[in-house]
């Protein structure tokens, strides 16, 4: 735990910047002195420490309002709480009424976890690595994968999400999904978190990836990403809940794949378009929000409230679509290689940094940044470094947290911090014997596991505060990192 000196001495230095902090257990509150009087909380293991600038941006979004009508219902933090570059921090979860915050989400709008099990001995797999590795090294970082959309496909994407998209391809599969099987992916939509179908538009979509008619090739489609996005095959290493495994398809000894990706450029183009609309529309002479948070008023201005949910949605069904052929690409590899009976079935796909209207009261909406749906019986998926386990989790619909769950483990040090200790040893970096491939060792150094905070911890921490449980532990084997 850390020491009570330390923490007072953080909390006098923010209480001189106006905020009060306080602490009972592992759950922290802070809150601005001239803000509103419910303060925000978080959720820390033991001996983690507590990021000032973290607690000051949640402070500041637990303070957000607008002019118009509209204001922060409840903020909190899961315990991969750590300080944001876009002035929002991760593992932040907002409840907004009569408004939606467009710069909360940002520009990785459903990036999100998608994990497969696979019925193959490691060993097995391991014999023919490198023939496996060099073909995905050539869908996922060379470019050599071939999927050509039509542009009829490419609205019902943007439209429709997944049930749309796989309604016009299954029809006329090209490329490489000429060997997909479609009635096994349309059988998965039910383990896709809302059927990984929200309603958006077209219209909010970059304009070369909808064109009139003809085929689209689009380069970001079924890539990985930077940052800790990955693709990583793992082994199914124990299995803690009997019952939810077996019902889930989920043994221990099986090999099982996560893809951790979002809506890429789709959604970079969504979230900064949005950024400048949310900024645009604050009404003329009131005082801007501090780390512009700029929010948009159900009262005062209803259609880009609608306007923005509908782009945002449209660029969520971008990312579940993304992940979906990131595996599919995986299935299709392990198949070619190991035989057509490799099925591979999903065992869930969810997202972690998007809005979605809360059940119950109208007009208000669940945030995520960093965080993930941990609804009562919904699986969960909660990776770790690429040199510790990951988890897959059944969620306990806790209150508390705003029926979420973290999303990881949560930065220890900066990916420039990392940069400059390219000279560091395997171990001291925590890679040894790590399977890391990727075209740049930078990428190896900078998401090194020395980079992250401990995941056994916030599992803990997590199950100890009722939020989830744990079905399986999962070990990894090999990564792909972009």
């Amino acid at each position: 735990m850390q020491p009570n000196k330390r923490l007072n001495r953080l909390f006098a230095a923010l209480g001189r910047e106006g905020l009060e902090v306080s602490r009972e257990g592992r759950v922290y509150r802070v809150r601005r002195k001239d803000g509103p009087e419910l303060p925000a909380e978080v959720l820390l293991p033991d001996d983690f420490p507590v990021e000032a600038k973290a607690l000051r941006q949640l402070a500041g979004l637990m303070a957000v309002r607008h002019p118009g009508g509209g204001e922060v219902r409840r903020a909190c933090a899961s315990p991969d709480f750590h300080p944001g570059d876009a002035g929002v921090a991760i593992g932040s979860i907002v409840e907004t009424e009569g408004m939606v915050i467009p710069a909360a989400v940002g520009s990785d709008i459903n990036c999100g976890m998608r994990l497969h099990v696979v019925d193959l001995p490691a060993d097995k797999l391991l014999a023919r690595r490198d023939e496996l590795v060099e073909l995905l090294k050539g869908d996922y970082f060379f470019g050599t994968r071939d999927l050509p959309m039509t542009s009829e496909a490419m609205r019902a994407l943007f439209h429709e999400g997944l049930l749309g998209w796989i309604d016009r391809v299954a029809k006329r599969p090209l490329g490489a999904l000429a060997g997909a099987d479609f009635a096994q992916i349309s059988a998965e939509l039910e383990r896709v978190h809302l059927g990984g179908a929200l309603d958006g538009h077209a219209r909010w979509a970059p304009e070369d990836l909808v064109p009139a008619d003809g085929q689209v090739r689009d380069g970001g489609m079924a890539t990985i990403g930077g940052g800790n996005h990955f693709v990583e095959i793992q082994v199914v290493e124990a299995v803690e809940h009997k019952a939810l495994a077996h019902a889930w398809g989920v043994r221990a000894g099986q090999l099982a794949f996560m893809i951790h990706s979002g809506s890429r450029g789709v959604g970079k183009h969504v979230g900064a378009a949005w950024r400048d609309k949310a900024r645009a529309a604050w009404p003329k002479g009131q005082r801007h929000p501090e780390e512009g948070l700029f929010a948009l008023s159900l009262a005062e201005q209803p259609e880009l409230v609608a306007g923005y949910l509908e782009a945002e949605a449209t660029a969520a069904n971008y990312g579940f679509v993304n992940r979906l052929l990131l595996a599919e690409l995986m299935r299709l590899r392990l198949r070619q290689i190991f035989g057509a009976g490799i099925a591979a079935p999903l065992v869930y796909d969810l997202p972690h940094n998007i809005t979605l209207p809360m059940d119950g009261p109208a007009h208000r909406w669940i945030t995520r940044k960093g965080a993930c749906p941990a609804h009562a019986g919904q699986p969960v998926i909660i990776p770790g470094s690429m040199g510790a386990p990951s988890y897959l989790l059944v969620g306990r619909g806790d209150p508390s947290l705003l029926c979420s769950a973290s999303h990881g483990a949560g930065r220890a040090r900066s990916r420039f911090t990392m940069s400059n200790h390219t000279a560091q040893d395997e171990d001291a970096l925590g890679l040894r014997g790590v399977d890391c491939i990727t075209l740049r060792e930078e990428r190896r150094v900078e998401e090194a596991p020395a980079a992250y905070k401990p995941i056994g911890p916030v599992i803990a921490c997590q199950v100890e505060a009722g939020v989830v449980d744990v079905v399986a532990r999962l070990r990894p084997l090999m990564t792909f990192k972009a």
